[in-house]
């Protein structure tokens, strides 16, 4: 009897409505401070929710911003910066400030975990941090 039921399931239409990538919640901006810090240390997301996240350098440093395993467990639609659009369309790891600047990133998550954001090499000064994806 389920082997039937799941039949005619599978026949049935799928309906979608709405556009998931439209209208990104903002998330709070990290400062990748020139005092070798992070303005956040955590974000709270969730699988198939869209986002934008801005990323500012405040100049100092060449910072290489990674989140490799958080991008590999998102759809990128695509990264802004400095008014440049990048449609990845496979993936990327990082994010290279060579000096002041701006970048936004939007994605959605497609897997729960805990996924480290974090400047290599500074970790132990304070820049590093996580996103929580339930």
């Amino acid at each position: 009897m389920l082997a039937i039921a799941a039949l005619f399931w599978m026949d049935a239409p799928v309906r979608a409505e709405g556009n998931l990538a439209s209208r990104p919640e903002r998330l709070e901006t990290l400062l990748l401070g020139a005092d070798l810090s992070f303005s956040v240390k955590e974000y709270l997301l969730e699988t198939g929710e869209y986002y934008r996240w801005r990323i500012e350098s405040q100049g100092g440093e060449e910072f290489m911003l990674r989140a490799p395993d958080l991008f590999r467990n998102a759809w990128i639609e695509q990264v802004v910066i400095n008014d440049v659009e990048l449609h990845p369309g496979g993936g990327f790891y990082g994010i290279e400030f060579d000096d002041e600047g701006i970048a936004d990133v939007w994605f959605v998550p497609i897997r729960p975990g805990n996924f480290d954001y974090f400047i290599s090499g500074f970790e132990s000064r304070g820049m590093s941090g996580t996103f929580v994806v339930r």
